[in-house]
């Protein structure tokens, strides 16, 4: 029995879509890992380290470049589903959407919050199965596992309690380890005595390209590892061990599926079957995780469970980032075989690979998960959206925010801002203080810099509170709380034959519905999640995330706007509190010679695929006192009410609170 090179089979596994190996939901799978090459220490993966200097990189042992001192950032997850669902809007009417939904961190959504959790939240095992419909869908019901009390639904405050690992996610079944005694192994019915597997590895062009397995032993039911050790090395090289887990099949080790061949194999490693299991989280809770889930749970809360705006997302810079989208299929149109994809608009990936874009990448078929790669590119406010068929996808609703906090809200408090951002540029950069190449400006060579230095230094340090838009070097973008609003319309007849398999009128279509995170006033001043009963005849919370502006007295409130609508340009005004607009486009407003663009308004006009970022200055305590209601609303009238009168429409409060 050979193994199979887990490479070759995840390049298959991409292309069709579908898995090829013999263990349940492979094509659900999803990926979290605790530590990679830039970031290889496991440990501190799950929190962000303050920002003292760019990373510094050598070249590995296998040509890589790794971390050799000074790591930035951490890993974080997050889980989606492509599906359907319905939303309420505020005269009533009830909208069908094709939409994506959370599969992880529910409960973080459930309170407005992202729902992008670090390893050690995404990787968590729930103690038992989830009830069909729990957490997503259910708030009167708990999971046998215990991790959510039963909860009244008037009571949405303890949201914050729904599961926030990875729904369905279970122990790895490929992994396991010999007991004592006597056990039924293989074809045999009657009971063996237990036994160590062996196995050889075979190399080709200095690497493992196999393991083949001389005996499957027998008695294996829990986590064991697989290590490569010795062998001898090609000329003025070092081996690089190999890396593989087993399989395992009626007590017997199948193969040893090789996850990284290694380097430099003259002669081949020794296999050792047995010993820790490398890499292996939660494994008292279930078995090793290595992404494997159960597609029940899945389904369960996935399907008509799509959220309007999709799951919100934010990382940091230096983050590596790792975004599943699970496609669970549409249950209100199962005549469509819909794909789906995820684009961040405006975001420089790391490969058009992951771009979503299906010409230069790929697109996910019902039934099949995909994990993006992303590494947190520079500071600001970007969007996400489905890239099948985008007129139709966004106006259904499979938009979303994206935004990436700055390194600047890392520098240690007291550090000079000018001073950071000018390490952080290379300026003057030593040995003990290099140059971060990924985001590197130079204003004499780079026209295109993101992070220009300011005109001047205004001495300026890391304040002890707040946090700030961008990388700024003076402090201009600081803020104390954000809101990220979300701007979309559509057509309510255009979703109405969407949902009744008429032909859809893309030439007539025409927004009547405006909304901000997926609302309408006066929806749009309700705490906590909104929940719409759909065609499964159990309430869903469709749109999760709040539009009610609360700004502290003395206190500034970055707004995070984006427009993701499909036919209409956009106009939201604030009377009583001045907008400061501060970014443009993920940009900060400055120019190559470091003089700020920033400006003030009382309005902003945003375009389909547009953001901003604004904040809203309620630091004068003589002007703006606890209890004091201002509104955010469109002066366009035919935008204040949703295809009636008096109902509807882009607006929201902003109250100032103690």
């Amino acid at each position: 029995m050979a193994s199979r090179n887990w490479g070759t089979l995840w390049l298959l596994l991409i292309l069709s879509g579908v898995a090829a190996l013999p263990t349940s939901a492979q094509s659900f799978r999803v990926q979290c890992p605790t530590s990679t090459i830039t970031h290889p220490n496991a440990a501190a993966n799950d929190s962000e380290p303050s920002y003292n200097g760019p990373t510094t990189f050598a070249a590995g042992p296998n040509g890589f470049l790794t971390p050799t001192g000074n790591v930035n950032g951490a890993i974080k997850c997050q889980q989606i589903s492509g599906g359907d669902g319905y939303a309420t809007m505020g005269d009533g009417t009830q909208t069908y959407m094709f939409s994506f939904g959370p599969l992880s961190g529910l409960g973080d959504i459930a309170l407005g919050k992202p729902g992008t959790e670090t390893p050690s939240v995404f990787n968590m095992i729930d103690g038992a199965a989830l009830a069909p419909g729990d957490p997503a869908t259910t708030v009167g019901d708990a999971p046998v596992g215990g991790l959510v009390p039963p909860l009244n639904p008037n009571q949405l405050t303890t949201l914050g309690q729904f599961y926030n690992g990875a729904v369905g996610l279970i122990g790895d079944p490929e992994l396991s380890t010999p007991v004592t005694g006597n056990q039924t192994c293989g074809n045999s019915p009657t009971p063996q005595p237990a036994a160590t597997a062996s196995a050889t590895a075979v190399i080709l062009g200095g690497i493992v390209d196999s393991v083949t397995i001389n005996s499957g032993g027998c008695g294996y039911t829990g986590p064991v590892g697989v290590s490569f050790s010795g062998g001898t090395a090609l000329p003025n090289t070092s081996i690089t061990d190999a890396q593989g887990v087993v399989e395992v099949l009626n007590g017997q080790i199948l193969a040893v599926d090789v996850t990284f061949a290694g380097a430099n194999y003259a002669t081949p490693p020794t296999v050792t079957i047995g010993g820790p299991v490398t890499g292996c989280t939660n494994s008292a809770l279930g078995g090793c995780v290595s992404g494997h889930v159960d597609p029940r749970p899945i389904e369960d809360v996935g399907v008509m469970n799509g959220n309007i705006p999709a799951p919100l997302m934010a990382i940091d810079e230096d983050d590596e980032f790792f975004l599943t989208l699970t496609n669970v299929g549409m249950i209100m149109r199962p005549d469509l075989f819909e794909q789906h994809t995820v684009h961040f608009h405006g975001y420089p990936n790391a490969s058009t690979f992951y771009d979503g874009v299906p010409d230069a990448s790929v697109a996910i078929n019902i039934g099949a998960s995909f994990t993006y790669y992303y590494l947190a590119p520079d500071a600001g406010t970007y969007f996400w959206h489905c890239h099948i068929t985008p007129p139709e996808h966004l106006q259904m609703g499979m938009v979303g925010q994206i935004y990436v906090r700055p390194r600047q809200n890392r520098v240690p408090v007291g550090t000079s801002l000018y001073s950071s951002l000018r390490q952080q540029n290379g300026i003057g950069a030593t040995a003990l203080a290099p140059v971060d190449l990924r985001t590197v400006c130079r204003p004499a060579t780079d026209i295109l810099c993101t992070t220009n230095m300011p005109a001047t230094n205004n001495g300026v340090t890391r304040a002890p509170t707040g946090s700030y838009v961008y990388n700024d070097g003076d402090g201009s973008t600081y803020y104390d709380v954000e809101y990220p609003l979300q701007i979309h319309g559509f057509d309510p007849n255009f979703h109405f034959v969407g949902m009744t398999f008429n032909p859809e009128g893309f030439v007539d279509m025409k927004d009547k519905y405006f909304l901000l995170n997926g609302r309408s006033y006066p929806d749009t001043v309700t705490a906590g999640p909104l929940q719409t009963e759909s065609a499964d005849g159990v309430y869903h919370f469709s749109q999760p995330l709040p539009s009610i502006i609360n700004i502290p007295a003395g206190k500034k409130a970055l707004l995070r706007i984006s427009d993701l609508d499909v036919t209409e340009f956009q106009t939201l005004a604030s009377l009583g509190i001045p907008m400061h607009v501060v970014g443009y486009n993920a940009k900060l407003l400055r120019d190559q010679s470091g003089n700020n663009m920033d400006y003030y308004t009382n309005s902003i006009t945003l375009g389909g695929g547009e953001s901003l970022d604004l904040i809203l200055d309620a630091s004068d305590t003589t002007k703006y006192h606890p209890g004091q209601i201002f509104y955010l609303y469109t002066p366009n009238l035919d935008h204040l009410s949703n295809d009636a009168e008096n109902f509807g429409g882009l607006m929201t409060e902003i109250r100032i609170t103690q």
